[in-house]
């Protein structure tokens, strides 16, 4: 049965009360555009005052026996005009798919305790199934869960499931490409087994309680983890690695450990908080060609005390490297500004990167060590064609509006840009040679305008 089900009953009990409820100011939410059902609803006005609507006031049971009685569309469309079928819609499902069908998709709001059935997806009703994506519901396959053989896309998010669970939804989805799991803070240990051979990407961000990622998919190619500190093992197929990490040194992680865990690396992008001295160390990434180092804090400044120039010691371990761009992020620039420092500027001679065409340095300031590294690199990327210096960091990017104001703009770093601008014209220009394009990205005439 349907909907027509749904509304003999709600004529019933309108029968039995004996008068007919009229909403007011109410919501009447048309159903597969056929009737018209009036739901009990609350509801704030504009002036904020809540309104009771008036309907029908059955027990919950009952709503959700009518709820077992629906087709999913049916379902799924009372469930989001009404509290009230949303609660026996989360309790009481009785979802079935029509053969053949390709996606399914499921997003409900954070706080409903959705139980997501298993059962319907077995027996090969799922075995269409080609990209499936799960929000905030609770979702336990079972050990012998066979189904979903079809799989090339999940996407999971703030769902309450385990590793142990995930294995299990894993072991047969031999067809799968590609891997999302975001919120899901249930998970602890996460295996990618060897089976799933056409996993290419993977993406996991903010599980606030895993500790270990491990992958054998043989054709792991994309990897990009946001998070505290995990242990990390994959093969040798992996080329493109983006980790954001929190509570991380992650230029010492990468250059102490990814050269053997991941040798055939091409792209590298790792964000961090944290720094520290970057070690000294014989192997290399062969084969990596483009790297992205970004330094972001939420507010204040970035790490007074860190050297720039140390940077390059990871540029020595690159020696195919292509492109390299350096972020830094923050909203007060504390290192020694190259303008108040009388010594000379330091030199790192002996270190040639003779592959480097192309260099971004987003967020560049006066600090004297940032120049060195802009000098060292110009010195010594014997065959650089394009250096951006851009004086204006992501988070503080003036707004294209044609407002009078740009949003977010932080004053303390428009200061900095005006400082940022001289050191260039004093230290920088004269050494970019005639083979080089240079490209400084300054503040619109907006933020310049702010006196110094």
């Amino acid at each position: 049965m349907g909907l027509p089900a749904l509304q003999r009953l709600m004529s019933m009990q309108r029968d039995r009360r004996h008068r007919q409820i009229q909403p007011r100011n109410g919501l009447i939410a048309s159903l597969d555009k056929r009737k018209e059902l009036t739901c009990l609803q609350e509801d704030k006005p504009p002036g904020g005052k809540k309104l009771r609507r008036l309907g029908p006031s059955l027990p919950e049971e009952i709503w959700g026996h009518i709820h077992s009685l629906l087709s999913l569309r049916d379902a799924a469309r009372a469930a989001c005009v009404s509290h009230t079928f949303l609660r026996s819609w989360r309790c009481h499902p009785n979802l079935t798919f029509r053969p053949g069908i390709e996606e399914l998709a499921l997003s409900l709001h954070y706080d409903v305790e959705y139980n997501f059935p298993c059962s319907i997806l077995l027996g090969g009703s799922a075995n269409s199934i080609r990209n499936l994506n799960l929000s905030c519901c609770v979702f336990r396959p079972m050990a012998g869960f066979s189904c979903l053989r079809s799989l090339t896309s999940l996407e999971l998010y703030e769902v309450h499931i385990t590793g142990d669970e995930l294995s299990c939804l894993l072991s047969s989805s031999f067809a799968l490409e590609e891997l999302i799991i975001m919120d899901c803070d249930e998970i602890i240990s996460l295996n990618i087994p060897y089976l799933l051979q056409r996993l290419n990407r993977l993406v996991l961000c903010e599980c606030e309680n895993l500790e270990v990622v491990k992958s054998k998919a043989p054709n792991l190619s994309y990897f990009q983890y946001t998070g505290g500190v995990v242990e990390l093992s994959f093969g040798d197929t992996v080329r493109d690695l983006n980790i954001l990490g929190s509570c991380w040194n992650l230029v010492h992680y990468a250059r102490a450990t990814l050269p053997q865990m991941v040798p055939n690396l091409e792209a590298l992008d790792i964000t961090s908080s944290l720094v520290g001295d970057i070690p000294v160390l014989p192997d290399k990434f062969l084969h990596l060609k483009h790297l992205c180092i970004s330094f972001m804090v939420s507010s204040g400044s970035f790490c007074p005390g860190y050297d720039y120039l140390s940077l390059v010691f990871f540029l020595d371990a690159c020696p195919s490297l292509e492109t390299f761009t350096l972020c830094v992020t923050q909203d007060r620039m504390e290192h020694d500004s190259v303008l108040g420092d009388s010594s000379h500027l330091r030199q790192m001679p002996g270190h040639c990167h003779g592959n480097i065409k192309e260099v971004q340095i987003i967020g560049f300031c006066s600090a004297k060590s940032m120049v060195e590294l802009t000098c060292h690199i110009l010195g010594n990327a014997v065959s650089l064609q394009y250096l951006t210096l851009d004086t204006v960091c992501y988070d503080m990017r003036c707004s294209d509006s044609k407002t009078s104001t740009c949003i977010g703009v932080n004053k303390h770093m428009i200061v900095e840009a005006h400082k940022t601008l001289l050191a260039v014209k004093r230290y920088i220009l004269e050494k970019v040679p005639s083979t080089v394009e240079l490209k400084i990205v300054e503040p619109c005439r907006r933020c310049k305008a702010v006196k110094t």
